[in-house]
């Protein structure tokens, strides 16, 4: 369990964050002051700690240093008021993780945290594997370390797949350089995690990783959230506001979702990168820029480019290095270590002991088509964590569609390649009858997919009473 220490002499503040936290699985200690903040220090060890800026026998900018002399494996959140973003800003370039400003916003903590305890951790892991791994005599003559262990985010699982050798390999080859890089692929294939391994293998690891997703900013957002804006510079800019450039200046600043932008933003995206400056809505001042940009789509950008959708000059712009990351049904036995993975963590969370997976779990995972991906594969173990009983996680803790998939006759295609996964391949149907419960079915599971599986809900849609739809099902092996 991860341990945090709240720092607040706002005991009711600091009271309410702690139970939030309590809820959400970490254990909290709270100190109303910085002299009792160095002594829990002293006798506990912290993931991370949340730091009011204003103490009253110190401040945010003394215990930072002090946390970071002492405690260096300690990650460090700046609790601000809005009027004191610019200090917080410079917190961060101390070396803090990040500032959430009050009032406090559950998601925005819950989601900061998480991030700021697996950075830290990534960080000090990088630390230990330059320290541990040896210097071959040619690189000691040229005084450079060749064989570095490559530093991976906690989200990323190195697999042993063909195509996870050569994704490791990209990693390790534009990472030291200082190239934009756009990453491809699908949704949930793990390109935010990429790009964090990317950055922690960078020179710029100690600087900070800024992620920002496109996919769900507004216009009227968008600017405001790239550039940021001074208080008062339109109606609502109730106080100052730090731009995602300025916070991850000297680090990397990471755009899911790019294809998302409006033809406006990607215009003004375009300047910020060609100047290497950014200005603050309402601001008169020019701020210098030194942020490596990487970007993710699961959009064929050359596509929005013809159809006027993406700008072509932003788009080489970016496109300095492409990584293609590889849907989970290309990755063979990646799967299974994949799954293990989230076994463990699932575990962890959960305070449970299961250890494997049945064998006919393990086949349905090598045969199921993963439209989600690591993101679907991690969801549905850690459902299926929660439901097992006993020491292996059995069929009957898996989701509907996974079911459903596996009652689907296949054959298994014979192979020489371990890396390889065997794809499902269906029965060869001639009659019209079958080709038509063969629609049937894929027209059912993709309504019930849509609704939640919701059956009621389905039948409305399909057009069908409950009861026929629930023969349906039983009549295509769709459930019970």
């Amino acid at each position: 369990m991860k341990k945090i220490l709240i720092i607040d002499d706002e005991v009711n503040t600091a009271l309410l964050l702690s139970k939030f936290l309590t809820r959400n699985g970490f254990e909290v200690t709270t100190a109303s002051s910085g002299a009792n903040a160095t002594e829990q220090l002293k006798n506990n060890e912290f993931n991370l700690v949340l730091c009011d800026y204003r103490l009253e026998d110190t401040d945010g900018r003394e215990m930072l240093k002090s946390i970071k002399a002492n405690y260096p494996k300690t990650g460090v959140i700046i609790i601000t008021g809005y009027s004191d973003i610019k200090m917080a800003v410079e917190l961060i370039k101390m070396g803090a993780y990040d500032y959430i400003t009050k009032p406090l916003y559950p998601d925005e903590i819950l989601t900061t945290i998480n991030k700021a305890i697996e950075t830290q951790s990534a960080l000090w892991d990088s630390a230990e594997q330059e320290e541990s791994v040896p210097v071959t005599a040619s690189a000691a003559k040229s005084g450079n370390k060749e064989n570095r262990k490559q530093i991976l985010s906690n989200e990323f699982v190195a697999g042993t797949s063909k195509a996870s050798r050569e994704l490791l390999r990209q990693i390790e080859l534009v990472a030291p350089t200082g190239y934009s890089v756009i990453i491809l692929g699908e949704s949930g294939t793990g390109k935010e995690s990429v790009a964090k391994s990317i950055h922690l293998n960078s020179p710029r690891r100690d600087q900070p990783f800024i992620a920002m997703d496109c996919g769900s900013l507004t216009k009227e957002l968008a600017q405001s959230e790239f550039f940021g804006h001074e208080k008062g510079s339109f109606t609502g800019a109730l106080y100052t506001k730090i731009g995602h450039f300025e916070m991850a200046n000297g680090g990397t600043l990471f755009l899911d979702e790019v294809g998302n932008l409006s033809y406006d933003i990607q215009a003004a995206l375009l300047r910020t990168v060609q100047e290497r400056k950014v200005k603050r809505i309402g601001s008169t001042k020019e701020i210098d820029l030194d942020v490596r940009i990487i970007v993710a789509t699961n959009e064929n950008l050359q596509d929005g480019i013809q159809r006027g959708r993406f700008r072509e000059d932003l788009y080489h712009r970016f496109n300095e290095f492409s990584i293609y990351m590889p849907p989970l049904r290309e990755r063979g036995h990646d799967i299974m270590l994949l799954a293990q993975h989230f076994l463990k963590t699932a575990n962890q969370e959960l305070g449970r002991s299961v250890k494997d997976f049945s064998p006919e779990v393990v086949e349905c995972f090598m045969h199921y088509r993963w439209q989600g991906n690591i993101r679907e594969l991690k969801n549905v173990v850690r459902r299926a964590t929660l439901l097992t009983e006993g020491d292996e996680i059995q069929m009957k803790a898996l989701p509907l569609e996974l079911l459903a998939y596996s009652r689907q006759p296949v054959v298994a295609e014979a192979t020489t390649d371990t890396n390889t996964t065997p794809q499902p391949v269906k029965e060869h149907r001639h009659d019209l009858k079958n080709a038509a419960l063969e629609a049937e079915y894929d027209t059912i599971l993709k309504v019930l997919r849509e609704v939640n599986f919701n059956k009621t809900k389905a039948a409305e849609i399909l057009k069908i009473d409950r009861k026929t739809l629930y023969n349906k099902m039983k009549a295509i092996n769709l459930g019970k």
